[in-house]
C-alpha cells in the first residue's frame, strides 16, 4: 500500500483544480493595484485649525480610488476565469 493511498490523498491533474498558475498571477496583479490605489489615496489630513487643500488633489479623489476600483473589477474576472486549453 502506498503512502498517499493510505491516507486518501490521491495526486490531482491540472484539469481538476480550480486556478491555475495564470490566474494566481492574475490575482497578485490585481492585488498590487489595489493596494497602490490605496497607497495614492493615504496622506495627511487636516487637522482641528489648519486646512489643508490637498485633501481634495487630484491623486487621492480620482486616480487612486479609479486604481482600486479597476483592482477590485479584474480580481473578480481573474477568479472566473478558465484558460483555453
Amino acid at each position: 500500500m502506498k503512502n498517499n493511498e493510505r491516507d486518501g490523498l490521491d495526486k490531482v491533474s491540472e484539469s481538476q483544480r480550480p486556478f491555475s498558475k495564470i490566474n494566481f498571477w492574475m490575482m497578485g496583479g490585481c492585488l498590487a493595484l489595489i493596494i497602490i490605489g490605496f497607497l495614492l489615496m493615504s496622506g495627511g489630513g487636516t487637522n482641528g485649525t489648519d486646512f489643508n487643500p490637498e485633501v481634495f488633489s487630484t491623486r487621492r479623489i480620482v486616480v487612486g480610488p479609479l486604481l482600486a476600483f479597476l483592482g477590485f473589477l479584474l480580481m473578480a474576472f481573474s477568479i472566473i476565469w478558465k484558460p483555453k486549453k
